[in-house]
């Protein structure tokens, strides 16, 4: 197949991009490099558009051309912009102009980046059914995404739609997020520069963490075969900031005991948890990796290791 992945320079959308490769499909890339990095496609094969879906179309239809399949993964993911407007119109009105894109020029599949963020504060574990109470203005935009493509699919019942709702995703390709890539990320160059990880008293805070090579598989198998709706992509699994330092001390072969200090933030979410269930019965999802084993493939690459070994 011939796949458009937009978002393609940055982590979730190149690890996207070269396992299509790797599955030989061909894979045409956009990205406006705003937050992506080239070396996120080193080895890449295909073409890359270097444009911003949301403020012009001189990406379609000529440069892109025929597409069997669309991936959407561009966006703001900083979640601490504040700049409302901006926000709606790179996550929102750039998902209008690739449905459509779909529509006019007969792309049948498409799956495109949700997130947790929907959530908010909700019960847990979270389900798709859950309410959506998103605490900032990334998480709105979500939202509002999954209603336009709720619409979308009501006017276009021959195209299929799918939302994958991200939890916390790690792994190879985030070190350019600088301070919004994961704490594993943050926390290994700490403890790789030889200080004890400071992680919140005390210790026993969770996440739903999800290794980058499960996203990028979870997400390709819901735009080839997911019906339309939004699911879940987590491990239903819950890992603490104190098992998160134990596993990094058995990678990068260190001995640190957590530094403990006070949370200064009263929003601050001290736990994640989602349900899995839904993406498995859909579309047969299931996570590769454990958070042990997860870890250690992240670390054990030579590349990986030469990038923390360059920040710290």
């Amino acid at each position: 197949m011939r796949i458009l992945v937009t978002g393609a320079a940055g982590f979730v959308g190149s690890n996207i991009a070269l396992q299509l490769e790797k599955e030989k499909h061909e894979v045409v890339a956009i990205d406006d490099f705003s937050s992506g990095n080239f070396e996120n496609l080193a080895g890449f094969k295909g073409d890359l558009i270097a444009a911003s879906i949301f403020k012009d179309r001189s990406w379609w239809p000529e440069r892109v051309g025929k597409v069997d399949m669309i991936i959407h993964e561009a966006a703001i993911t900083d979640t601490t912009v504040m700049d409302q407007k901006k926000m709606m119109e790179e996550n929102v009105e750039a998902f209008r102009e690739i449905l459509s894109f779909a529509s006019e020029f007969n792309v049948e599949n498409i799956a495109y980046a949700s997130s947790a963020a929907v959530y908010g504060a909700g019960p847990l574990p979270m389900r798709e059914s859950a309410p959506r109470l998103p605490m900032n203005v990334y998480g709105f935009s979500k939202q509002i995404m999954e209603n336009v493509a709720a619409q979308f699919v009501k006017e276009n019942p021959q195209i299929k739609v799918a939302g994958v709702r991200y939890f916390n995703v790690f792994g190879p390709g985030e070190s350019f997020k600088g301070k919004f890539a994961s704490m594993i990320w943050q926390l290994s160059l700490q403890m790789k520069a030889g200080k004890r990880p400071r992680i919140f008293e005390f210790g026993e805070q969770y996440r739903d963490f999800i290794y980058i090579k499960d996203v990028a598989n979870a997400t390709i198998l819901a735009a080839k075969s997911a019906p339309n709706g939004v699911y879940n992509v987590c491990t239903g699994q819950k890992t603490t900031f104190n098992q998160i330092v134990s596993y990094l001390n058995q990678v990068l072969g260190t001995n640190l005991e957590p530094d403990y200090i006070k949370n200064p933030y009263s929003f601050y979410q001290n736990e994640t948890l989602g349900d899995p269930t839904l993406a498995e019965k859909a579309f047969g999802f299931k996570v590769r990796y454990s958070m042990e084993a997860a870890i250690k493939d992240y670390f054990s690459s030579n590349a990986e290791k030469s990038k923390v070994e360059a920040k710290v």
